[in-house]
């Protein structure tokens, strides 16, 4: 398969060999790229992505829906201003083989069993129905491809399984690929924001 964002076009092959070398193509570029940046450079972008984000979350805060979002570690995009658009919302907490979703504050995350902050187990649990969703490369329309563990796949399948879920991965822009390796059990992403555009997957497919 072909890559052309961001760099020149690479082949990956179908199976995991071919998502290993993926994740690494992609997390170099990610870190490459957020090496170049500055605070205020850093700043100026997050809040591009809120700009492009906000036909979404605006939307889910109007409704008042559940909204889900992720805390960033590394090179990863952070949601901060896009956070800010929607108020009080919840984090992913590891739960067995799934994620589980309680609303908390940055100050009152706490470390997770892969380093990542998660809430308290005590903290009020929701069903979310926009969910921001972290990810080292995704295409137009909708691949995503995570860090491999699989706990992204598997909660979205349960929550679309038992109702509607508006799923959106943040990106930089050079985490865009044209194409990349997808397997059966990969769940397509409904929306993909970067912070200079905002991808509607179900038309690029």
């Amino acid at each position: 398969m072909q890559t052309t964002h961001g760099g020149p076009a690479t082949s990956f092959s179908s199976d995991d060999s071919g998502k290993t070398a993926a994740r690494q193509l992609y997390r170099d570029r990610r870190r490459a790229f957020a090496a170049t940046l500055d605070a205020s450079a850093r700043e100026a972008l997050l809040r591009d992505l809120a700009l492009v984000c906000a036909p979404l979350t605006q939307l889910g805060a109007a409704r008042a829906a559940p909204i889900a979002s992720y805390a960033a570690i590394g090179a990863e995009i952070d949601p901060q201003f896009v956070e800010a658009d929607f108020g009080p919302h919840a984090f992913p907490r590891i739960e067995g083989r799934l994620l589980r979703f309680h609303v908390a504050a940055w100050s009152e995350l706490v470390p997770g069993p892969l380093k990542i902050p998660q809430p308290r187990a005590d903290a009020p649990e929701v069903r979310p129905q926009l969910l921001l969703v972290p990810l080292i490369a995704a295409t137009p329309a909708g691949v995503r491809l995570g860090q491999g563990g699989g706990f992204y796949d598997r909660t979205l399948e349960q929550l679309r399984r038992d109702g509607t879920v508006v799923t959106v991965g943040l990106a930089w822009d050079c985490q865009m690929a044209e194409m990349l390796p997808r397997e059966a059990h990969d769940v397509m992403l409904d929306w993909i924001a970067t912070p200079t555009r905002l991808f509607e997957c179900a038309r690029n497919r």
